[in-house]
């Protein structure tokens, strides 16, 4: 009876390593994605698009200002 036995050298074991690190983050991402579109599907978030931009500080005065000027 033969045996044989797979070598694994490090490069191959921190591919391996790294696919499933891939994998790992890839599902979380995805279903953090999908998770978000049924609760806002069915209303259970609020879709508010001024919190994407809510810690850009710019007053409608200093567009007005800035336009102003190039002009």
């Amino acid at each position: 009876m033969e045996m044989y036995l797979l070598y694994f050298d490090p490069s191959l074991g921190v591919l391996i390593v790294q696919a499933i690190v891939a994998t790992v983050a890839g599902v979380i991402l995805f279903s953090k994605g999908l998770v978000f579109k049924i609760k806002s599907f069915f209303g259970l978030t609020k879709d508010n698009d001024n919190e994407l931009f809510d810690d850009i500080n710019v007053k409608d005065s200093d567009l007005d200002n800035k336009s102003s000027s190039e002009g």
